[in-house]
């Protein structure tokens, strides 16, 4: 019965993932189509796209009864983004360079918001009133993003994200502006569109079965598997996009998706499934995630400052996050 719920576990994750996948293809297409402007397309429906996983994931745990996966999810994503994805891109591209650019905006935004995260689960759970003010939060960040984007940096922007994107698929981009160009809507796109929010909703049902399941066989809490393998599992479209821009010397690329989406895992992932109810913030979540997350998070705007990130920051970020799960475990 342990395999079996163990490869429910990887197969919804997989349906997960690749739901989320399919449904933003076709969202930007429909998107563009109907004569939305790039930029807003890439803000709303790329930029979030990655974190989908997360968020349909959050929303069926907690309509399931088991909220504490809510808020584990959302960190153990965050910590796996900083420590994991950023570490492993460092040691694929040797260098990671940051743009002053990305430097003055993302990571001042990125530190408010985990302060505010953490601000708001110091006292273990997650009220009603503080879900709004994740969300106001969220809102006030995106409008600025939209409102005091200049039309250079949108242009830029908004094709390196996209172009991101069609990497993922595995294609090489000739020419990024191709991208950009509106298309009809076909019925392939609808379909795709309707696939893709089908494998969200199955794949986060039974994913949140099979770790409740697993919860129980193993006697581990259910927050503790949302943090490390939910957690990473759902974070792999970043690391595939990452991955793969640092191997290709695009740093922007490679941290660029890291930004937006730990905004929007601490603000949104936590947020919306926190109009349902109060979510409680688990003792091994509490205790280790978030200082973790922090700590991370710190390490990050450290690195951001000197506006690069060397091959043994890098190893570095590793080997805190192997220390993180060890702890996590009680390896030591």
């Amino acid at each position: 019965m342990l395999i079996f719920w163990i490869v429910v576990f990887i197969l919804s994750l997989a349906l997960l993932v690749k739901g989320a996948d399919w449904l933003i293809v076709s969202a930007e297409k429909i998107g563009l189509a109907m004569g939305l402007s790039p930029f807003i397309v890439g803000v709303t429906i790329v930029g979030v796209g990655t974190s989908f996983p997360e968020l349909i994931s959050s929303f069926v745990a907690a309509f399931k009864g088991v909220p504490d996966v809510v808020v584990a999810n959302a960190v153990g994503s965050n910590i796996a983004n900083i420590l994991l994805i950023v570490g492993i891109s460092a040691v694929i591209g040797k260098r990671l360079v940051v743009t002053k650019s990305l430097i003055d905006l993302d990571l001042p935004l990125l530190s408010i918001s985990t302060v505010l995260l953490l601000g708001v689960a110091w006292d273990m759970q997650v009220t009603l009133g503080e879900s709004i003010l994740l969300l106001v939060t969220y809102g006030i960040y995106l409008l600025y993003t939209v409102m005091h984007k200049d039309i250079d940096h949108e242009a830029a922007g908004i094709t390196e994200v996209l172009s991101s994107r069609v990497e993922r698929k595995g294609h090489i981009v000739a020419h990024e502006q191709e991208a950009l160009v509106p298309q009809k809507i076909t019925v392939k796109d609808i379909a795709l569109l309707i696939i893709g929010i089908l494998g969200l909703v199955i794949g986060a049902k039974y994913l949140i079965d099979a770790l409740v399941n697993l919860s129980t066989m193993l006697d581990i809490g259910t927050g503790v598997i949302a943090i490390t393998a939910v957690a990473v599992g759902t974070s792999l479209p970043e690391l595939l996009v990452s991955a793969k821009a640092a191997l290709l010397k695009k740093s922007e690329v490679a941290l660029g998706n890291i930004f937006g989406s730990n905004v929007f895992n601490g603000m949104v992932v936590i947020g919306l499934p926190g109009l349902l109810g109060t979510l409680p913030v688990d003792s091994q979540t509490f205790l280790i995630g978030l200082p973790a997350m922090g700590f991370a998070t710190l390490l990050f705007v450290i690195s951001g400052i000197s506006r690069q990130i060397h091959l043994w920051e890098g190893m570095f970020y590793l080997s805190l996050y192997v220390l993180f799960l060890a702890k996590l475990f009680n390896w030591f």
